[in-house]
């Protein structure tokens, strides 16, 4: 799951790979990969922002969870699945990437944003131009769920070095506080398993 536009150098690798790539992030079951953060997970329905979305398989968990979900992608490729295979009036697909989120609304609030494997493909600058964008989206008392990669790069792929150190700053700076941190988390997906990708979760809560 990604959150770069396709024009960004590196970035088409994900819509040439587009099938195989689906077909891997749909054989991973959400409340596996978000485990960890299950209980941080608002118990009523409310807005919910998934930054990244890929393949839609997390925006349709949350979707039939009762949540109203608004998922962001943009690749091509990836929307044009999720709209097939996750059928549902609870999502809707923008077209859009960090770190500037142009087509959401400078006061929009949701009660959950999520960002799944998207972080590590911002470099410094952009992240700490994302981070005071979607802390600004976090509704009072809402939760920010990051999930950032670690280890070795794909070819073709644009990934940086992220450290939670750096991220949990950038979120303090920016209103929210820390509330879970889980580090060397081993990745779910077996060929990403046997090449040492791991895995950092970080949840963050915005002040009431």
């Amino acid at each position: 799951m990604i959150g770069m536009n396709d024009a960004v150098p590196g970035s088409q690798a994900y819509a040439d790979n587009a099938a195989a790539l689906i077909a891997r992030y749909e054989g991973v079951v959400p409340a596996e990969v978000h485990g960890a953060i299950l209980h941080l997970l608002p118990p009523k329905p409310t807005r919910v922002l998934d930054i990244g979305a890929g393949s839609g398989r997390d925006a349709a968990w949350l979707a039939a969870m009762g949540h109203q979900v608004v998922a962001v992608e943009p690749t091509a490729a990836f929307r044009e699945a999720g709209r097939r295979l996750h059928v549902s009036p609870a999502i809707t697909w923008v077209d859009d990437s960090l770190p500037a989120l142009a087509a959401l609304g400078v006061t929009e609030l949701f009660g959950l944003v999520m960002v799944t494997a998207v972080w590590m493909h911002l470099d410094a600058d952009e992240r700490a131009a994302a981070m005071a964008r979607v802390a600004g989206l976090v509704a009072p008392a809402g939760l920010l769920i990051m999930k950032i990669r670690h280890g070795p790069v794909p070819y073709g792929r644009r990934i940086f070095a992220v450290t939670a150190v750096e991220t949990v700053a950038q979120a303090e700076a920016n209103g929210l506080a820390i509330e879970l941190q889980i580090e060397d988390q081993q990745s779910l997906q077996e060929a990403n398993a046997v090449a040492g990708v791991t895995w950092t979760t970080l949840a963050f809560r915005a002040a009431r």
